[in-house]
Formats: C-alpha cells, structure tokens, sequence
C-alpha cells in the first residue's frame, strides 16, 4: 500500500550537528578540503554560490588521478564532515572511479577524475560565483606533464 501523506521537506539548515550547533557550510567545506588534500587531491576549487543558488551555500571541486583516488578522496571528504556532525542527503557515482557528488545540503563537494573534470568544466558554470581563497599547495596542481 503507497503512503499518500503529504511529506515534510526538512531544510539542511533546520538540521543540528551531533553536538547540538548549527552545520558551519562554510567550516564544512575547509574541513572537506583539507580531508582531499591529505588524499593528495588535485586544483581544489571552492565556490561561494549563496547569491545564485538556492539549493546550496558553497560547491567544492577537487581532482584525482586514478579511479582509485578519487574513491579514497571521496570517501576521506564524508568522513571529515560526517565527523563535523553532518550526514550526507544524498551519493552520487561513488565507487565509478569516475566522478562523485557527495550532497551535504549547504555544502555540495564534486570529486573528479582530473580529465572528466577538464571535460564536463563545471566551472564555467559557475563563472559568476566568487572563488573563496584558499591555500593550494604545489603539489595539488595539475601539470602539463601529468600524463592520464
């Protein structure tokens, strides 16, 4: 038998960490990056979207290098922020290798194997969204001799 109650639609921002606070998106997304780069993740881009979206505060892209890494970078990313208190809404392509979109509501985090990323350039999507600065150390920079 199908439920035919109205459901009510639960807000991320109505959603309390473990401890009792509010999710920082913004906390989140460092703590995010900072769980990729220790994955060794590649061009890590972070983009403030409060001002042109309406279902997300901050979207995270970073890069991996092989199927594998971007599983481990995926997996290291949710972990980080479930440890921040929040669960994601929603998993995408995880374990394709390929690409993952992990949903924490206010923070949205693209994994990428670097050429599908080169390809899809969601980027430019977002061309308008203000780039939050961040610290990129060297070896989280793609070069011209990575070879895929």
């Amino acid at each position: 038998m199908r439920n035919t109650q109205p459901h009510e639609r639960i807000h991320p921002d109505d959603l309390e960490n473990e401890g009792g606070a509010r999710f920082d998106a913004l906390e989140g997304a460092k703590a995010a990056l900072e769980a990729a780069l220790d994955k060794k993740a590649l061009e890590p881009s972070l983009l403030d979207v409060r001002a042109l979206c309406s279902y997300t505060e901050y979207i995270l892209m970073v890069s991996g290098r092989s199927d594998r890494q971007v599983d481990a970078i995926a997996d290291a990313v949710t972990d980080a922020v479930k440890s921040l208190g929040r669960r994601p809404l929603g998993v995408e392509g995880v374990a394709s290798g390929q690409w993952a979109l992990l949903d924490f509501g206010d923070l949205v985090v693209h994994v990428f194997l670097h050429p599908v990323r080169q390809h899809y350039d969601l980027e430019s999507l977002w061309h308008e969204a203000p780039r939050v600065p961040i610290e990129v150390p060297a070896e989280a920079r793609a070069t011209p001799d990575d070879i895929y």
